[in-house]
């Protein structure tokens, strides 16, 4: 039996589950807004300007929400081509440079995405009420997740998949 997946790696197993659930949940927001976008302008004959900027906004952190799980589970950054044709030995040198590249590039777009957030706040997004800044808010949370995943892939080694824990006894068992 494996052995129980404890503290920080649980709750980041945790943070991936919530994660992956907002981007699925913005993608089926996304289909609908155009849905409703596509009925309201052949159907009602009345478009309204809210359904873009808005649809944009939620396939921005549909997209940085996935890269950075990508991140965690090793599929992206991952220069799997390079690492697989390398010796033993550089392989673990590729992968350790493979995830320093990917915390530095979340450092970046958390941190540049950050300041484009706060100095686009004050404007009023065009054709949705809201702020302009928000645009840049799928890159700044999707930026610090590509360095948190990051560093816990630096810190720990391989992704290894949660398993899912069973309520019967298994053939060996048995």
């Amino acid at each position: 039996m494996s052995e129980p997946r404890k503290g920080i790696v649980r709750a980041l197993d945790g943070l991936t589950g919530a994660v992956m659930a907002a981007a699925g949940v913005a993608l089926v927001l996304m289909a609908l807004i155009q849905a409703w976008q596509v009925f309201a302008r052949y159907v009602l004959n009345d478009s309204p300007g809210w359904t873009e900027p808005l649809a944009l906004l939620l396939m921005s952190f549909a997209v940085m929400f996935g890269a950075s799980v990508a991140v965690r589970r090793e599929t992206h950054f991952a220069f799997e081509t390079l690492l697989h044709a390398m010796p033993s030995r550089g392989q673990w040198l590729m992968k350790s440079v493979s995830r320093v590249i990917a915390a530095a590039s979340g450092a970046g777009l958390m941190t540049l995405g950050g300041q484009l957030m706060v100095d686009d706040w004050s404007v009023a997004m065009a054709g949705a009420p809201l702020p302009s800044g928000l645009k840049f808010a799928g890159l700044c949370v999707g930026g610090a997740l590509i360095l948190l995943f990051s560093i816990e892939r630096l810190l720990t080694g391989d992704y290894t998949p949660p398993t899912a824990p069973s309520d019967s006894p298994s053939e060996a068992e048995a």
